[in-house]
């Protein structure tokens, strides 16, 4: 993976602040760079690694789209998933809550589309299989409509940094950093730096108990369309990075409000409880709501 700038921002900015005696790891999941700092006590930083790293593979094996073995692969492949494990329910959850606040902004049935547009297919099919609420899921099945898949990469990983951070805490640790993609702090202060794509650093964040994450939809493209996606609503912003109490939260609605207007986003932010919202529009400037 390419480390882009916005990414050397960041890791560089949470870093800086680390106490020489932290317990740190850095490894790969979901794609992308991860780190964990503890600042704390060895004997008990060592095995919460270890266990937040085996909670990092457990919930890769549940949502990655390229395991065809993985809970989601097999939800896509067949419509249907009989006695869906606990966390996937919670993530399903989630993200029905997240659907309901953006008014469908956030919607993880957009992965047809997403395939159709990377693969330069006619995306007419996938356009018309999107639509959350005609997923159906309970404690015994998920069963999504015909033409549906779902993706999980705009919560996922605010998902597993939670169950990570929660994993740290209960077991004694009050001062932890985890970046799974998106930020999560407990104790701190933790400085994370943020950063667009195409204007460059634009804040610190003082982050203490709470999450930070952000999105840009120019971060990737699928030849014309920014990988951020909806059937009818496009990017307003360069870059959203959202404060919030959980990173769940924060990774779903900063993905969402990407493709808010103003008035929106502010309504979203107020129902959500969100911390703070930052928005860089497509010139440069700067927002904080």
């Amino acid at each position: 993976m390419k480390l882009t700038r916005r990414r050397f921002l960041t890791i560089s900015a949470a870093f800086a602040a680390l106490p020489a005696h932290a317990n740190s790891w850095q490894g790969r999941a979901f794609g992308a760079d991860v780190s964990i700092t503890i600042n704390g006590p060895r004997d008990l930083a060592k095995p919460a690694l270890a266990e937040a790293r085996r909670t990092i593979r457990e919930i890769e094996q549940l949502f990655s789209l390229y395991d065809p073995a993985s809970s989601l692969s097999r939800l896509n492949n067949s419509g249907a998933l009989v006695d869906p494990d606990r966390c996937f329910l919670a993530l399903m959850k989630a993200a029905d809550d997240a659907y309901r606040i953006t008014g469908g902004l956030f919607d993880p049935t957009v992965q047809p589309l997403w395939r159709a547009l990377a693969e330069e297919h006619d995306p007419t099919v996938a356009r018309a299989a999107i639509g959350w609420e005609r997923v159906n899921f309970d404690t015994d099945r998920i069963t999504l409509d015909a033409d549906q898949s779902l993706t999980f990469n705009g919560i996922a990983q605010g998902f597993a940094t939670d169950l990570v951070v929660d994993a740290l805490t209960r077991s004694g640790l009050a001062n932890t950093l985890v970046n799974i993609g998106e930020y999560r702090g407990v104790g701190g202060p933790w400085s994370i730096g943020l950063s667009d794509p195409d204007h460059g650093y634009f804040g610190t964040r003082a982050l203490t108990t709470g999450a930070v994450a952000t999105s840009s939809p120019s971060a990737l493209s699928l030849g014309a369309h920014a990988h951020i996606l909806h059937p009818t609503a496009r990017p307003q912003w360069s870059t959203v990075s959202v404060e919030a109490a959980t990173a769940t939260m924060a990774d779903a609605l900063s993905t969402a409000l990407v493709l808010a207007p103003r008035d929106a986003v502010e309504n979203i932010a107020r129902a959500a409880g969100l911390r703070r919202v930052t928005l860089v529009t497509f010139d440069g400037d700067l927002t904080t709501i």
